[in-house]
């Protein structure tokens, strides 16, 4: 199953994604990002972290106003 990189304050999230069978990582600094498929953001602070400068070759999805049903819901579409 993919790695999926979670900002570290979307717990639901992480939770969600591993209900699922996801191997979750927690995203605390730009260098956690790296080996993941995809990554999930809250949007505050993407840029910071660096995850949208090609940290990654995968898709970077922002949580904001998103539950955590439709985040995994966007997780499962971009990595088909």
């Amino acid at each position: 199953m993919a790695k999926i990189g979670v900002e570290e304050s979307l717990h639901n999230v992480s939770e969600a994604l591993k209900e699922r069978g996801y191997q979750v990582v927690e995203l605390k600094k730009e260098s956690d990002a790296r080996g993941c498929d995809c990554c999930v953001v809250t949007g505050l602070d993407s840029d910071m972290l660096g995850i949208q400068n090609t940290v990654i070759k995968g898709p970077v999805i922002n949580a904001d106003g998103l539950s955590a049903d439709e985040v995994c819901r966007e997780v499962e579409n971009r990595l088909q």
